[in-house]
């Protein structure tokens, strides 16, 4: 009895549940894209996660196989037993009557396949192959959708920054083989969307890319997604127009982006894909940049998501890449981490020093003079704070890695102190399963109470020993911030450029502005430290759409509550 009663406690006070953290902690496949280049590097980019049969399969780009988990947190790779051809480069899947149907990218005649067991990776032909496309180039970046209420099938596809997302009717009778011809759906405004412009914070001068096309049917309506501007920006979004038919006419929605996150740790959110899954919580996945190596470095990350009221489609990107429940539930563990002290058992150069595994900024690094067991890093917390979990963000620095082999792993242990001088082992990997994980999530078993956190390096694959950040989440004692009063708030003569002032507080780490289109609809978030100065430029209005916007303050200890609300036309 009194094991059940602390069992309740400790589970109603939320650490005892699962939780992930963006980046997913994933065994990202070495890219050998660039390879006359040698170019070396993990990356994965997106995604789609399809439930079927009581579990989940995730397929990402040239990963070589795909992975599956029961939870959502857990993933386990599989290897397919053949390719029937070379590697997926944004694959399409879909699961419809127990069967796994996987389709990819191409400009020539492909089969569909089907995963009659993508536990033991049995790939089967569904087809032999879709005749050619006629009509457009393609099908590049394949959605494939069944509507339920009519059994109909779809494919929405294309990749460009001239050429619009297309669909196409698919005929089941025929083995799903193309059904009359492509039609044109949507093409990118950024002279009326600003968030559609291209390049770092919008301020590129290319013209945009859209790409991702993804459909879903809430209630009778048809959401056609799309992924906008471009992948090698912190911009990088999700987008959805509104249509009463699967092949349209659709229209714009007013609230996009839908899924948005140019501030923080993990940027961007586009090219992924909208589910339910087991449970009936709705999630959006998605691709976050990276850029270090080579533009197209990126990682993957899953929001919350779902649909309001009234039907508008919305994604809760509110920190989000922070730990959070499988519910979709921030969990309120706050970041403990960002530019405290860090010290080192040992720098390469001094152009990636310690202090770079406590920026916040998955581009910098910190990298050890050796990659040999027992080198360490520590944060000093400067304060006892409680610990709840950790995240470890490798970078590839100067990586030779081109086979993923028994090599490719990773281990490392965690090390709290109240001290510095007096050490409690915390985790270590070497008493897991083997396998690599470039963004390594670990939650602790029970919160500790430490003041120094260190890293004790076991194996990587790559010669050097690199970290973009070490992350320590938990919370520390202390007051949490008051709300902010309310925003200054100035729309720009280029009315999809806004710029939001607030009254800064003490003891604040950092803020949150939210914005959407309504005064209930604050569905838009960006993160923004305590340091920033001057009003926050944000670049993302429609014209000639109205906004409300409002900011809350956060700390080590806590979220205050959201500021006053403030409509600007």
């Amino acid at each position: 009895m009194k094991k059940t009663l602390i069992s309740l406690l400790l589970t109603g006070l939320g650490w005892a549940q699962p939780t992930y953290c963006n980046p997913v902690d994933l065994d990202y496949k070495y890219n050998f894209e660039q390879l006359p280049e040698r170019i070396s590097y993990r990356s994965g980019a997106d995604p789609v996660i399809v439930p079927h049969k009581g579990s989940y399969y995730l397929f990402v780009t040239i990963s070589g196989g795909w992975w599956k988990s029961k939870d959502l947190l857990h993933w386990t790779y599989v290897k397919p037993d053949k390719w029937p051809f070379e590697d997926m480069c944004a694959p399409a899947a879909l699961s419809v009557r127990n069967k796994l149907y996987l389709f990819q990218s191409t400009f020539t005649q492909r089969p569909i396949l089907e995963l009659k067991d993508p536990d033991q990776g049995k790939v089967e032909f569904f087809n032999r192959w879709l005749p050619l496309m006629k009509g457009a180039d393609g099908p590049w970046d394949p959605s494939i959708f069944h509507d339920p209420d009519s059994d109909r099938w779809f494919m929405y596809f294309g990749s460009s920054n001239v050429f619009p997302l297309y669909g196409i009717e698919l005929d089941p009778k025929r083995q799903l083989s193309y059904k009359g011809h492509p039609k044109g759906l949507i093409l990118l405004d950024p002279e009326q969307h600003g968030w559609e412009r291209f390049g770092q914070d919008h301020k590129g001068d290319i013209k945009p890319f859209t790409e991702g096309a993804w459909m879903t049917k809430h209630r009778g309506k048809y959401y056609l997604q799309y992924g906008a501007p471009g992948t090698e920006y912190n911009v990088y979004s999700t987008g959805t127009y509104e249509g009463d038919g699967p092949l349209g006419p659709f229209r714009y929605a007013p609230y996009n982006p839908v899924a948005y996150r140019p501030g923080g740790f993990a940027c961007g959110t586009g090219h992924g894909n909208f589910f339910q899954d087991l449970k009936g919580h709705h999630w959006l996945t998605g691709t976050c940049w990276i850029g270090l190596n080579w533009g197209m470095e990126r990682r993957i990350v899953m929001h919350p998501a779902g649909f309001d009221p009234s039907g508008d489609m919305f994604c809760d990107t509110r920190f989000g890449d922070w730990p959070h429940g499988l519910d979709g539930q921030f969990r309120g563990w706050m970041l403990l981490s960002h530019h405290k002290p860090v010290t080192a058992s040992s720098t390469l150069t001094k152009e990636h020093p310690p202090d770079h595994a406590s920026d916040e900024n998955l581009r910098s690094f910190w990298t050890a003079a050796r990659a040999r067991k027992g080198e360490w890093l520590t944060v000093d917390l400067q304060k006892t704070c409680t610990v709840r979990a950790v995240q470890v963000n490798y970078a590839d620095d100067h990586s030779d890695v081109f086979d993923n082999g028994p090599r490719v792993y990773t281990e490392f242990q965690l090390l709290g102190s109240q001290d510095g001088r007096k050490w409690e082992l915390l985790h270590d990997l070497a008493k897991e399963p083997r396998r690599d994980r470039p963004c390594a999530y670990v939650q602790l078993a029970r919160p500790a109470r430490l003041r120094y956190l260190r890293y004790v390096h076991g194996h990587v694959a790559a010669p050097r020993l690199a970290i973009a950040d070490l992350r320590v989440f938990g919370s520390a004692q202390g007051k949490t911030p008051l709300p902010p009063g309310p925003p200054e708030v100035r729309r720009d003569s280029d009315r999809r450029n806004v710029f939001v002032d607030w009254s800064r507080q003490p003891g604040v780490s950092g803020y949150n502005v939210r914005w959407g289109i309504a005064p209930n609809k604050l569905y838009q978030t960006y993160q923004v430290w305590a340091d920033h100065q001057g009003p926050l430029e944000i670049r993302a209005l429609n014209l000639p759409q109205g906004y409300s916007f409002a900011v809350e303050a956060f700390n080590e200890s806590g979220v205050s509550p959201l500021g006053p609300v403030v409509s600007c036309p």
